[in-house]
C-alpha cells in the first residue's frame, strides 16, 4: 500500500476496497455485498419505505433489514441481496469478460 505525507502526517492510500485494506478474507465479496446493501438503502429512501415495509417487500424479517442497514450483512449471500433489490424494483445485469490478469476479480458497477 502506498504511503503519503501531508502536513507532516503519514497515511496510507486506500486500495479502493476498505475490506482488503483491513486484511479481511473475502474482501472482494464483502465489497460487493456492501455495495448491494448501499443500493438497498438508496431504494428504501427513494421509495420512502420503513424497515417493516421494505422487509415485507423483500421477503425478509424486519430485524434482518435493521442489521443489514447497520452493516451486519455477513449472513446474507450476494444472491439474496440481489433478490432484495429485484423486489425493490431494480434490474440486475451480470457481465462476464476475460480478465486482464491471470486471476479475475469481482466488481460492482451501479448505474
Amino acid at each position: 500500500m502506498k504511503k503519503r505525507i501531508v502536513d507532516e502526517i503519514e497515511f496510507e492510500l486506500s486500495s479502493g476496497n476498505v475490506f482488503a485494506d483491513l486484511g479481511l478474507p473475502g474482501a472482494d465479496k464483502l465489497q460487493i455485498k456492501s455495495g448491494l446493501v448501499g443500493e438497498i438503502r438508496n431504494a428504501m429512501r427513494k421509495l420512502d419505505l420503513t424497515q417493516e415495509e421494505a422487509a415485507r417487500r423483500m421477503g425478509v424479517a424486519q430485524p434482518k433489514v435493521s442489521g443489514m442497514l447497520r452493516g451486519d450483512f455477513f449472513g446474507l449471500s450476494e444472491r439474496k441481496l440481489m433478490d432484495c433489490l429485484n423486489r425493490l424494483g431494480y434490474d440486475i445485469e451480470i457481465s462476464i469478460k476475460p480478465a486482464a490478469n491471470a486471476i479475475g476479480h469481482l466488481k460492482l458497477a451501479v448505474a
